[in-house]
């Protein structure tokens, strides 16, 4: 069962929390966890996970600003500090203090810089696919052309899963969960199948932190951390290894044949990974 909770973000901005579990009582006395989503993503890209970790935990993922059904407000802001201020109203309205984090890409960089503000909120933290280093000025024109060669509109949901898993000239060689990835953020218009966001507000929030480092807020991060990369991701080993030598309480994890979107590619690896960092957060719980 999934249901979905509205979350009041930063400047009143409606969110779209779902929560996933089975009927229960109004008080859900098991640790929780908010999943947080990649630029571009959605949270039911979370669904699959959700399911084993909702076992033993309350489990919400949240649409951030600007994707999924939550709002897209024209002017933003689509800043650092609106994304991390609207992950911790979700922590706060839903009750899910002291939390586990997990997010990919984006959603990971939201989540310790929320970690780093707010250590209060936050037991565990699980950072997949995200660089800690500036990416830069030509990283960001690079995704300013990429956005203009997208043939929109598709003619089908699975015209898009194949251009987006193999034609999309920044694919290397097929890519099935790259190609499910942007298949579930596509959405029915009337002339066809279009992103579910606005390109603009991605690249604008995308703006807000390709041009600076992020280690200084990563060594702020307290909780017990565990750095995931698939070796085929847009995180290198070198600057993995380095971030959980940063983090006061670091960990590594690497999933083999996966790529940027790890939990697509290799859903049984990413659960292998994850399982025994999450264990043992709970078994040295006081």
């Amino acid at each position: 069962m999934v249901q979905r909770i509205d979350v009041t973000g930063a400047d009143g901005v409606r969110l779209a929390a779902w929560e996933f579990r089975e009927p229960a009582a109004e008080a859900d006395p098991r640790p929780g966890v908010l999943l947080l989503h990649g630029l571009m993503g959605r949270a039911f890209h979370w669904s699959s996970t959700a399911r084993w970790l909702g076992e033993h935990r309350r489990v919400v993922a949240l649409d951030q600003r600007g994707h999924g059904q939550s709002d897209r407000p024209r002017s933003g802001p689509y800043t650092r500090e609106a994304f991390v201020a609207d992950a911790e109203a979700a922590v706060e309205q839903l009750g899910l203090a002291p939390v586990t984090l997990i997010g990919h890409s984006m959603g990971a960089l939201t989540a310790w810089q929320l970690a780093a503000r707010r250590p209060d909120l936050v037991e565990a933290l699980v950072i997949c696919d995200m660089r800690a280093s500036a990416l830069g000025e030509a990283s960001q024109r690079e995704w300013e052309d990429w956005f203009t060669r997208w043939p929109l509109p598709f003619p089908t949901q699975d015209a898009a899963r194949r251009w987006f898993g193999e034609d999309d000239p920044r694919v290397e060689r097929p890519d099935p969960g790259r190609g499910a990835f942007f298949a579930e953020v596509m959405h029915e218009a009337p002339d066809g199948w279009r992103p579910l966001f606005s390109r603009r507000q991605m690249l604008t929030a995308r703006e807000t932190w390709v041009h600076d480092a992020h280690w200084e807020e990563l060594a702020q991060v307290g909780c017990p951390t565990l750095v995931v990369r698939g070796l085929d991701g847009e995180l290198g080993r070198a600057e993995a290894q380095e971030m959980v030598r940063v983090l006061p309480a670091g960990q590594y994890a690497e999933i083999p044949d996966a790529g940027h979107y790890l939990h697509y590619d290799q859903p049984g690896a990413w659960r292998a990974a994850l399982e025994p960092f999450l264990e043992g957060i709970r078994a040295d719980a006081p």
